[in-house]
């Protein structure tokens, strides 16, 4: 018998577009209740050092797809 979680995960995932982003923006809001300006700043900072080693052709990019895929598989 599926979990709860599993049932408002299908429920979810049938949502329009835009219901989904809406949702997901109420469950990233949540979490971060208590808001931390240090690790703000600390992800702003990575963002832009990873950003530059993409530019300068040190990493390479991923589909989005890829990435979302590996990390719930991580999860399970």
């Amino acid at each position: 018998m599926p979990s709860k979680a599993s049932k408002i995960e299908e429920e979810a995932l049938r949502l329009p577009f835009h219901k989904k982003a809406i949702l997901v923006k109420r469950l990233i809001q949540s979490l971060d209740e208590k808001e931390d300006p240090e690790a703000e700043e600390l992800w702003i900072k990575e963002a832009e050092r990873r950003y530059q080693e993409y530019k300068k052709g040190k990493i390479k990019a991923r589909p989005a797809e890829a990435v979302l895929k590996e990390a719930y598989s991580k999860l399970k």
